[in-house]
C-alpha cells in the first residue's frame, strides 16, 4: 500500500497547480487522472493533420500564470508563446451587421461607434466593469475565502452590496450603459462565462468584460492545451507524480477525515489530505459514500442548479474561410428566447448563439496547409432525467445540422470541404470529466450571492479539499489556477 502526504483526483488545472505547489513546498505528492492526458476539460483531439483544443480558447489574465511559475523560481516564458488576439472576437448578427472586439478600448470604442455611435457608453460601462473588479478581486478572486480571511479582508476594506451591482442582473445594468439591442447582447454573453443566465445572474459577474478587455486576451502558440503540458512538466519537476489512465474509485473516509483514495483497480493510497480536482457535486455524489457526507445528501445534491453545458463540433475542412476571425460569435435572433430554452425549459435552443474559433488562423500548426481546424460551441441545458441516458445519442445528429445549417445562413457552408468531424455532448462532458449533470462551470450562478457562495476550497469532510472551477473562485484558466493555489495553501497550513 502506497503512502503519500496529498493524493490529488485529477489532472485538471487545479490539480497540476496544486501539486507543483504541494511538492515544490516539499511534501510528497501523487496525481491519479482518469484520463489517458492531463488537463481535465483543458484538452486536445488530434486527427488527420487537424489539432482542436476541447476546452478554453483564449487566455485572460496571464499575471496569474506568470506568477505561478515564478512561485517555483522559474519563467512562463520558458514554457509558454503567448501572443494576443486581435481582434478579441468577431461579432455578427442577423442583420448582417459585425463588430470586431478590441482590447484597446479607442479602438473598440471607435468600432462601437461605427456601430450605433454609442462608444461613450462603452467607456462607462467598462469603467463600471473595472471598478466590480477593484472592490471585489482581493476576497472573491485572489483570496482563499475562508471565513477569517473574509472577514479581515473586509474590516480592511468593507463591502458595499451596491457598489458591486449585487440587486440588479447582468442584463438590468448592461442595458443602462448600452441602447442599442446588438450591445445588449453583447454584453449579456458574458454571463455565460460562468455558464449563467444574464437575465437571473447578479449584475456582480458584470466584472468578467474588464477581465478580458482590461488585461487582454490571449493565445498560446502550439494551440491552448500546451498550457497544460507545462503544468505537468512544472508539477512533475518540482517533484509531484502523475500517473494518467487510472481513475480515483472513492475517497476513503475513516473517523470523519478522509484518509486517501482506492483506485479502480482496488488498490489503497493512504495520504494525509486529499484534493479532488473533479467537479464538487460530482466528488460528492460519485466519490464519497453517503454515510460520509452528511451535509451532502443526495436530495440536497439534486436541488442545486447547476450551469449551463456545451455542445460542440469539430470540423477539419479544406479551404479557406477570410469572414471568419480567430475567434467568432454568431449571435441568436431572440436571446431572452434562448435562455428560457436553456434554464428555464431546459432544453437546446433552435436557434441558439453560435461560438466558433479557428486557431490555424492564427497559428498554422493547427491544420493542414490550405484547411482550417473549425471549433464550433453552443451553450446546452445541464443533463436532466428527459435529456439524460441516450438522449444526446438520439439527438445530436439532427442538432448537428440545425447549427450547420445556422451558419450556413450567415454564409459560412463547410460541408464541402468537410474531411475530419466529431461531436462532444453534455453526455460526454460528464462521462468523460466527471461534469456533473454535464455542467461545464460547476454550479450556475443564477441567484443574487451566487458568484460569491460556491462551494469552499475545505471540504466538509477533515483532510478533504477541493480545486477547480466549480469551487472557489470560479472558472477559467487564471480562476481555475488561482484555485489550485489557495487550495495547495490551506492544505500546507493544516499539514504544517
Amino acid at each position: 500500500m502506497e503512502s503519500f502526504d496529498v493524493v490529488i483526483v485529477g489532472a485538471g488545472i487545479g490539480g497540476l497547480t496544486a501539486a507543483a505547489r504541494l511538492a515544490g513546498g516539499g511534501l510528497r505528492v501523487a496525481v491519479y487522472e482518469q484520463n489517458e492526458r492531463v488537463g481535465g476539460k483543458l484538452n486536445l483531439v488530434e486527427a488527420g493533420g487537424y489539432r482542436f483544443d476541447t476546452g478554453p480558447s483564449l487566455l485572460t489574465m496571464p499575471q496569474v500564470l506568470r506568477d505561478h511559475f515564478a512561485a517555483m523560481g522559474k519563467r512562463l516564458a520558458d514554457y509558454l508563446t503567448l501572443t494576443p488576439v486581435e481582434p478579441i472576437c468577431r461579432y455578427r448578427w442577423p442583420d448582417g451587421s459585425t463588430l470586431d472586439a478590441s482590447a484597446d478600448a479607442d479602438r473598440m470604442a471607435a468600432a462601437i461607434d461605427a456601430l450605433c455611435g454609442e462608444g461613450e457608453g462603452y467607456r462607462r460601462f467598462l469603467a463600471y466593469s473595472k471598478g466590480i473588479y477593484e472592490r471585489t478581486a482581493e476576497v472573491f478572486i485572489y483570496g482563499d475565502l475562508t471565513p477569517r480571511n473574509v472577514l479581515t479582508a473586509l474590516r480592511r476594506r468593507p463591502l458595499d452590496p451596491l457598489q458591486i451591482d449585487a440587486f440588479s442582473t447582468v442584463h438590468r445594468s448592461v442595458s443602462r450603459f448600452f441602447r442599442d439591442p446588438r450591445l445588449r447582447q453583447l454584453f449579456d454573453r458574458y454571463a455565460t462565462y460562468n455558464g449563467s443566465d444574464p437575465y437571473r445572474a447578479p449584475a456582480t459577474l458584470n466584472v468578467i468584460p474588464y477581465v478580458e478587455y482590461g488585461f487582454g486576451a490571449w493565445y498560446v502558440q502550439g494551440g491552448m492545451y500546451r498550457i497544460a503540458e507545462a503544468l505537468a512538466r512544472l508539477a512533475e519537476e518540482e517533484g509531484a507524480c502523475i500517473t494518467t489512465s487510472t481513475a480515483v474509485q472513492r475517497i476513503v473516509v475513516e473517523g470523519g477525515r478522509a484518509v486517501g483514495v482506492e483506485l479502480v483497480s482496488g488498490e489503497l493510497v493512504r495520504a494525509r489530505a486529499v484534493l479532488t480536482n473533479a467537479d464538487v457535486l460530482h466528488s460528492y455524489s460519485k466519490l464519497l459514500a453517503p454515510a460520509d457526507r452528511p451535509r451532502y445528501p443526495d436530495q440536497r445534491l439534486a436541488a442545486i442548479e447547476p450551469s449551463c453545458s456545451g455542445f460542440v463540433v469539430l470540423l477539419g475542412v479544406r479551404g479557406n474561410y477570410p469572414q471568419l476571425s480567430h475567434h467568432n460569435i454568431f449571435f441568436s435572433p431572440d436571446y431572452r428566447a434562448e435562455f428560457a430554452d436553456l434554464f428555464g425549459r431546459k432544453q437546446p435552443s433552435m436557434q441558439p448563439t453560435i461560438y466558433v474559433t479557428a486557431t490555424s488562423k492564427a497559428d498554422p500548426t493547427q491544420a493542414p496547409a490550405g484547411s482550417e481546424n473549425i471549433f464550433i460551441l453552443v451553450n446546452a441545458p445541464y443533463l436532466t432525467a428527459r435529456t439524460g441516458g441516450d438522449w444526446w445519442a438520439r439527438h445530436k445528429d439532427r442538432y448537428r445540422e440545425i447549427i450547420l445549417a445556422r451558419l450556413a445562413n450567415f454564409g459560412l457552408d463547410f460541408h464541402a470541404g468537410l474531411e475530419y468531424e466529431q461531436v462532444i455532448t453534455p453526455s460526454d462532458l460528464a462521462e468523460h470529466y466527471g461534469a456533473w449533470r454535464g455542467a461545464i462551470y460547476g454550479l450556475s450562478s443564477n441567484s443574487r450571492f451566487a458568484a460569491f457562495a460556491r462551494p469552499p476550497l475545505r471540504a466538509s469532510i477533515g483532510g478533504l479539499y477541493f480545486a477547480g472551477g466549480s469551487t472557489h473562485p470560479g472558472g477559467g484558466i487564471p480562476l481555475v489556477t488561482l484555485s489550485g493555489t489557495a487550495a495547495a495553501r490551506l492544505i500546507a497550513l493544516d499539514l504544517a
